[in-house]
């Protein structure tokens, strides 16, 4: 399963390149598309897709803090599928090792669950979905579970908005040494 991640992240990457003066048309969105592909992106439970390389990207063309402000905005609400699903009770995961880890940990440290939430919203990982169905199971207050979401999503975006643009300008003489575009 990661290599298959990691391959659509290359691909995903290798595809922003290739229409990149495509990527051009979506200025006339601004910001709000921004945030509406990233809440799209954030939305899915489990299977992560790449928005910080949309972020990247994006950064490229528009300034980097407003990108991660409107990016990790869109993230924080659309990490709101994971606390639903834990809050209807409906366990997509309770099974999961990971998951009973994350639970038990915030029921034994209720001080520590906005940082629990804040780190995992921070740090890329796969697995911030868990934290917010545990926190939906634990029926942490919604305000305070986005307010931590939000800082914690806006904190991971920064440094890929800002490494957006050598980022890209790698891949472009990468791809272009390698005779893959001219």
């Amino acid at each position: 399963m990661r290599v298959v991640i990691f391959l659509g992240v290359i691909a995903l990457t290798f595809l922003l390149y290739t229409y990149r003066s495509q990527l051009q048309n979506l200025q006339g969105y601004g910001y709000a598309g921004i945030f509406l592909l990233s809440i799209v992106a954030n939305a899915t439970i489990i299977i992560p897709l790449p928005g910080v390389v949309l972020t990247s990207a994006m950064a490229t063309i528009f300034n980097p803090l407003g990108v991660a402000i409107a990016a990790g905005s869109g993230a924080a609400l659309g990490e709101l599928t994971g606390y639903m699903a834990g809050f209807s009770g409906q366990g997509v995961i309770e099974n999961s090792a990971r998951y009973k880890r994350i639970l038990e940990w915030m029921k034994m440290h209720p001080r520590l669950t906005d940082i629990t939430v804040l780190a995992m919203a921070t740090i890329p990982n796969p697995f911030f979905d868990i934290a917010g169905m545990a926190s939906g199971a634990l029926r942490i207050p919604i305000w305070r579970f986005l307010i931590w979401v939000w800082l914690g999503k806006i904190l991971k975006m920064l440094p890929f908005a800002y490494a957006g643009v050598p980022i890209l300008d790698f891949i472009s003489r990468l791809l272009t040494r390698l005779h893959l575009v001219k």
